[in-house]
């Protein structure tokens, strides 16, 4: 019987799914890495969120691995290379977060239109600052959407549903498929230039690391609000910090941070900030579809040969 890893939490449905297609899940979360090394050889397939990291080291140890399932849609806590060198397919969950993840974008959004979690630390504390939380309208504003993929169109769409204008730049998005979602394209300056809020949603990689840097921030509207609910690497912090302290930038909701879990931050503290523990993905809803398809990807690829979300599937 083959065996699977669950290498992190993960819905029960997860070890359901393996259990009912003949395989054996076992569930063992929290190991750190010499602990992952010492028992990983024992398996056929892992199936990893974001706590695990799978890195060369580890990959090369896997020695009967054959596939990798991410409960999630990122796989930079994968070493992709590793994998495809070992011929190790590696397959990632696109969809299954994309409402929670662009539902969390538009929530952290509004939250920073009106000062919402600011605001209630005040009210419960015994105060009544009605003038100090004053706040902007979203109807008839402008969002940009950097990065529109399955994500970045969630937001797009709801965004349209309170009136808002919305441009978008994403290099491989097609001027059909914005007609289609009834967006209008622009490149990057352009969306700086003209948007009242931004909202990131593009995968780490070398042309996106780092792009919210003080370069860019120059391009944008002073007072602009931004939302990053993809990756922390994206922004260069210190830059962006001297920006929402000298007013260039109104406001920052922020999910993800460059080193995870963030205890200490520049940004905690600044009353300008909205932080939350990269839960942009983490609804019951969308821990269950992750989990289930996980399962099901990697039952299918064991089983049968199947690749489903294969991101190094051409390489095979």
């Amino acid at each position: 019987m083959k065996k699977v890893l669950v290498a992190d939490k993960a819905d029960p449905i997860c070890a359901r799914v393996l259990e009912e297609r003949g395989l054996k899940p076992v569930v063992k979360t929290g190991m750190k890495p010499d602990e992952l090394k010492a028992c990983i050889a024992e398996y056929d397939a892992i199936i990893v969120r974001s706590a695990t990291t799978l890195t060369a080291d580890l990959v090369k140890a896997a020695t009967k691995l054959k596939a990798v399932a991410r409960a999630g849609s990122g796989v930079d806590n994968i070493d992709v290379p590793a994998c495809t060198e070992k011929r190790v397919l590696v397959m990632n969950t696109p969809f299954g977060n994309t409402v929670s993840t662009g539902e969390h974008a538009v929530a952290m959004m509004m939250a920073l239109a009106r000062h919402i979690p600011q605001a209630n630390s005040s009210t419960h504390a015994g105060k009544w600052e009605k003038k100090k939380f004053e706040g902007v309208e979203l109807t008839g504003k402008t969002l940009g959407v950097v990065g529109c993929g399955n994500i970045g169109a969630v937001v797009a769409d709801r965004a349209m549903g309170l009136k808002m204008k919305v441009m978008v730049n994403d290099p491989v998005m097609t001027a059909e498929r914005a007609r289609e979602i009834g967006v209008h394209m622009a490149s990057l300056d352009e969306l700086y230039a003209k948007s009242d809020f931004i909202t990131y949603h593009v995968v780490i990689r070398d042309s996106t690391k780092g792009m919210l840097n003080r370069a860019a921030i120059a391009k944008m509207k002073k007072g602009v609000r931004l939302i990053n609910c993809a990756r922390g690497g994206i922004m260069v912090e210190a830059d962006v910090k001297e920006a929402l302290q000298s007013g260039q930038i109104a406001g920052l909701a922020c999910d993800v941070f460059v080193k995870e879990p963030a205890t200490e931050h520049v940004f905690f503290g600044l009353e300008n900030v909205i932080c939350t523990p990269h839960i942009a993905a983490s609804t019951a809803d969308a821990q269950v579809t992750v989990a289930r398809q996980a399962a099901e990807q990697i039952a299918d690829f064991l089983l049968t040969g199947k690749k489903t979300h294969a991101i190094n599937g051409d390489e095979f």
